[in-house]
C-alpha cells in the first residue's frame, strides 16, 4: 500500500491539487492507498516513525523539501521503507538531482514502475539527518532574513532576502575539520553536500552525488567586496567550482564550528546549533527513480 504523506500549505496549494491528480489515477487502477495530512510542525516525521515499522511500507512525501526532510527525521527502520516524492514545495531543490519531475503525473509513474536505488544520507552526531546540504554563511543569513520578510512570497521572497544580506554582507569564522583533518576558514558560505542545490535551484555544490559514499564539502572563503557580485554571478550558474578563494573537499566525516555569532542550518532548517557534526550514511535508504 503506498502512504501518502503530504503537507496540505506545501507550494502554496500546489500540493493539494497534486493530491487529487494522484488519489484520481489509483483509484482509476485500483491500488491501495492511505492519505496523512500533516497538522503541524514536525507532524510528518511522527506519522514516518510508527510507518516504518510496518514492513513493505511505501512512504510517498507530496510537498517540498521540509515535508520530504521531516519525513526522513522519522523513519527507524530503513528495511522496512521505500521512499518517494512528488516535489509540489516552493523549491524542490533535492528534487533537482534524482531528477525527479515536478509533473505530478510524471512523478507518480516513476513510484508505481518500482525501482528504488539506494541514496545517501547526512546524519549529525546531534541526532537529525539532511538529505541535501548542511552548511553555515551567507546561506544561513539568508534563510534567517527570508524568516523575518512577511509581505512576499515564493521563490522572489528568497532573492529579495538574498539582496538584504549581500548588502550588509558579513564574512564568518568557522573550524572545519574534515577526516581528521582541520582548517580554520574566514567564509563567505561553507557547504556540507549530498545533493547539490539550494535556494530554489543555486548549485552549490554541482558535482555532487547522491549514492557515491562521500560528502562534498565547498568552501567560498572571503573575498573582495568588490568580487562579490562576480562571485555570486558564478555561484548561481554553479560555475564558482574551481574559482580563486573556492575550495571543494570530498570526505566522509565533516564537522564544521561557527566561531563567532553565525548559525547552521540543516535542509533549510536554521539552528542555534553552532557544531555541526556529520557523517554520510549509505545502503541505507530506498528511493523511487527512473532506472540509468
Amino acid at each position: 500500500m503506498l502512504h501518502l504523506i503530504i503537507n496540505p500549505i506545501a507550494g502554496r496549494t500546489k500540493a493539494k491539487r497534486a493530491l487529487c491528480k494522484v488519489e484520481k489515477i489509483l483509484t482509476t487502477k485500483g491500488l491501495p492507498y492511505e492519505v496523512h495530512y500533516t497538522q503541524h510542525k514536525q507532524h510528518a516525521t511522527e506519522i514516518a516513525r510508527e510507518l516504518s515499522h510496518v514492513a513493505d511500507s511505501d512512504i510517498v512525501v507530496i510537498g517540498g523539501d521540509g515535508t520530504l526532510n521531516d519525513v526522513l527525521q522519522g523513519i527507524d527502520n530503513f528495511d522496512n521503507v521505500r521512499l518517494g516524492l512528488i516535489p509540489c514545495g516552493t523549491g524542490n531543490d533535492f528534487a533537482r538531482v534524482p531528477p525527479l519531475p515536478t509533473d505530478t503525473t510524471k512523478a507518480l509513474n516513476i513510484i508505481l514502475n518500482g525501482h528504488t536505488q539506494y541514496i545517501d544520507y547526512i546524519q549529525v552526531a546531534d541526532g537529525r539527518r539532511a538529505i541535501n546540504v548542511t552548511g553555515a554563511g551567507m546561506d544561513v543569513d539568508t534563510l534567517v532574513k527570508y524568516s523575518e520578510i512577511k509581505r512576499i512570497k515564493g521563490k522572489l521572497k528568497y532573492y529579495w532576502a538574498l539582496l538584504c544580506v549581500l548588502a550588509k554582507l558579513k564574512f564568518h569564522k568557522i573550524r572545519l575539520t574534515l577526516d581528521d583533518k582541520e582548517y580554520d576558514r574566514t567564509v563567505f558560505m561553507v557547504a556540507i553536500a549530498n545533493g547539490r542545490y539550494i535556494g530554489g535551484g543555486m548549485p552549490v555544490s554541482p558535482l555532487s552525488e547522491l549514492s557515491d559514499g562521500l560528502l562534498n564539502v565547498v568552501v567560498i572563503n572571503e573575498i573582495k567586496r568588490s568580487r562579490v557580485l562576480s562571485m555570486l554571478l558564478k555561484f548561481l550558474k554553479g560555475k564558482h567550482i574551481g574559482k580563486p578563494g573556492v575550495e571543494q573537499f570530498y570526505c566522509k566525516n565533516a564537522k564544521l564550528e561557527v566561531l563567532d555569532n553565525g548559525r547552521t542550518e540543516v535542509d533549510g532548517e536554521v539552528s542555534q546549533n553552532q557544531v555541526l557534526d556529520c557523517q554520510i550514511v549509505s545502503n541505507k535508504l530506498r528511493l523511487f527513480c527512473n532506472r540509468k
